[in-house]
């Protein structure tokens, strides 16, 4: 395994860790895991270029081992009442269709990189998430705005819009007409 594997696998490591200390109550520790979590993202992606450590494993379990980690915090929002189980539902969605189109494209020899609005929404959801784990959940930034819904608002319109714009630059790949 090499060493952009293991730092994915730590990643994946953290996660029932993040989620016991976010439903114990440990706000910052979870949030302190989930931070260096999200950082051996970057982490992994520089090693395994850097070093030329790039392999199937990591192509398999690097995306894997973000979708886990979203997911636990989306479940943690939900479980906590931060976030509607129906907007959690949007995201796991989303996950899911870019992943089969993935599947799908590679299928057929084309390989669907990470796109610019893909990057956006990743980044906007793990800083919404950060903001989420704080302990400011009824802090009103508007009147009826408060910061979970702000954090909500922002992870579904950036999951909405890159899971649209993935499908629509690449309806080729599933022979989808004008």
């Amino acid at each position: 395994m090499t060493t952009a594997s293991k730092i994915t696998m730590v990643r994946i490591i953290l996660i029932p860790f993040f989620m016991a200390a976010a439903l114990m109550g440990h706000l910052y520790i979870a949030l302190i895991i989930f931070i260096i979590a999200s950082v051996t993202d970057k982490l992994d992606g520089y090693v395994a270029r850097h070093y030329n450590q790039v392999s199937t494993f990591g192509k398999f379990i690097d995306p894997l081992a973000d979708k886990l980690l979203v997911t636990a915090a989306l479940l943690i929002f939900v479980e906590n009442h931060q976030m509607g189980s129906w907007a959690a539902m949007i995201v796991i969605a989303r996950e899911f269709a870019v992943t089969g189109l993935r599947l799908v494209a590679m299928e057929s020899g084309v390989v669907i990189a990470a796109g610019t609005s893909g990057k956006i929404k990743t980044a906007a959801t793990l800083v919404s998430s950060c903001v989420m784990l704080l302990p400011l959940h009824s802090y009103q930034i508007l009147t009826g705005l408060t910061v979970d819904v702000l954090g909500t608002i922002i992870i579904l319109l950036t999951t909405v819009y890159s899971g649209v714009e993935y499908f629509v630059v690449n309806k080729n790949v599933l022979n989808v007409k004008d």
